[in-house]
Order: C-alpha cells, then sequence, then structure tokens
C-alpha cells in the first residue's frame, strides 16, 4: 500500500515536471512568435519615421531654393530700377522746364528707394538662407544617423530572427519529446487551458500563496496539498494547473541549463 502511495505520488511529480516544462516551452515559443509578428511592424515605423525625416528635409530644401530665386527676382528688379535710373540721368540733360526737372527726380528718388528695399529684403532673405541651411545640415545629419541605426537594427532583428528560427525548431522537438510522455487526456486538458487563460499559461507556479499572475490567494488547505504534490491541482479563479515554487524553480533551472549546453554547442546559434 505505501509502495502504491509512494509510486503515484512519483508519477504525480513526473506529470507536474513534464507539464511545467511544456508550459515554458510553449510560453518562449510564445515569445518569438510574438516577436517575428512585430518585426514588419517594428521595421515600418523606423522607416515611416525615416521618411518624415527625409519629407522635413526636402520641403527645408526646396524653401532654400525658392529664396534663391526671389533673391534671383530681387537683383533682376534692382538692374532694371538702376537702369531706369540711368535712363531718368540722361533725361535731364534735355529737360525743358522744372516740371519736367521735379517729375525725373522723384522717379530717380523712387527707384533709388526700391533699390534699397530690395537689398534690404535681399539681406534678410540671404540671413534665412543661411538660418535653413544650418537647420539643414543639422537634420541631414539626424537623418544620416537615424538611417545608419536603421540598418544596423534591420541586420540585429535579422539575426535575431535566424537565432530564433533555430531555437523554435529545438523547442518544437523538445515539446513532442515531453508530449510523448504523458497521456493524451491531461494533454489535451493542458492545451484546452492554455488556449482559454490569459497569455496563454496554463500551469502557474504559487508564489506568496497566490498563483503567479494572479492576486488572489489559494486556501491554506489547498496550498498544504500542493507542497505535498500528491495530485494535479486546479486553481478555482484562474482555471490553471498549479505547481509549488520549488519544484518550478528545479525545472527552470534545468530548463536554462539545457538550452544554455545547446547553445554552446551551437545548435541554437
Amino acid at each position: 500500500m505505501e509502495n502504491n502511495k509512494i509510486k503515484v505520488a512519483i508519477t504525480i511529480i513526473d506529470k507536474l515536471r513534464i507539464l511545467y516544462n511544456l508550459q515554458l516551452i510553449d510560453s518562449r515559443i510564445d515569445e518569438i512568435e510574438n516577436f517575428r509578428q512585430n518585426i514588419p511592424i517594428e521595421i515600418n515605423s523606423l522607416e515611416e519615421e525615416l521618411e518624415k525625416m527625409k519629407k522635413k528635409l526636402k520641403n527645408i530644401h526646396e524653401e532654400i531654393i525658392s529664396i534663391k530665386e526671389d533673391i534671383n527676382q530681387k537683383n533682376k528688379e534692382i538692374k532694371y530700377s538702376e537702369n531706369l535710373i540711368k535712363k531718368y540721368d540722361k533725361q535731364k540733360e534735355n529737360i525743358r522746364n522744372n516740371k519736367e526737372l521735379y517729375f525725373l527726380e522723384k522717379e530717380i528718388d523712387y527707384q533709388k528707394l526700391e533699390i534699397k528695399l530690395s537689398k534690404k529684403k535681399i539681406q534678410q532673405m540671404n540671413l534665412n538662407i543661411h538660418k535653413n541651411e544650418e537647420i539643414f545640415k543639422k537634420k541631414e545629419d539626424l537623418f544620416l544617423n537615424k538611417k545608419e541605426h536603421i540598418f544596423h537594427k534591420k541586420k540585429e532583428l535579422n539575426k535575431i530572427f535566424s537565432e530564433n528560427k533555430k531555437e523554435e525548431k529545438l523547442l518544437l522537438e523538445r515539446s513532442i519529446d515531453f508530449s510523448k510522455k504523458i497521456d493524451n487526456n491531461l494533454l489535451k486538458i493542458y492545451k484546452k487551458i492554455r488556449n482559454r487563460v490569459k497569455n496563454g499559461v496554463a500551469v502557474s507556479p504559487v508564489q506568496r500563496g497566490a498563483p503567479l499572475g494572479s492576486y488572489l490567494a489559494i486556501t491554506p488547505q489547498k496550498y498544504s496539498e500542493l507542497i505535498q504534490r500528491n495530485k494535479l491541482l486546479i486553481d478555482e479563479n484562474s482555471g490553471r494547473i498549479l505547481i509549488d515554487e520549488e519544484l518550478a524553480e528545479e525545472e527552470k533551472k534545468k530548463y536554462f541549463i539545457f538550452f544554455q549546453k545547446n547553445r554552446k554547442n551551437k545548435l541554437i546559434l
């Protein structure tokens, strides 16, 4: 009778070990899948940011070109006014009365004022060009740095993606190995719970009297049963399979040792 109890206890512990290993594996596969799904989103976000910076650079460049065109136009106007002044000065040599002289001098004064205003505007526009060129240079440096950052970020993401594919292959192989060690009914229960609960966590370690991720503590009686490890316990509130923290830590260490060892052997590098 005592031997049967020991056998049952060992069987239950083994089941808990297997289920928790499956949980660790499936949680890691979930992380890899989420990462894979988020890669395009992250890259698109970075490229959109780069495109916005590129558009701002283009707008500043076009603004500089537009100001230079305005300066050219103002220089033409100055040249036109200077030619008019020469023309009026020449006409002054042949004036017939004071009225004509007054008219010509007024026109000359007006054109000189136009030249003065145009030069003042040109001066201001040159300042605007200088200011925009400084802004352009700073934004161009930021753009080039961002472009280089995105280039390296893509390389980094692709490297992680490649590593994750190898790791995922090994994880799936381990998952199959563990799945073969328990009966199909228990495996179905595990998968059913996993599909139903938040974050796919079907096997939850109990820490400080409550299942990990839950604020509702289990009863002292259930906790006592849990640490005895003589039967599988389901949390009434979260619906998860419970495992005591000590056993969970043991399996977690084995899990990490196994994958670290395989990394050193370049199986998932």
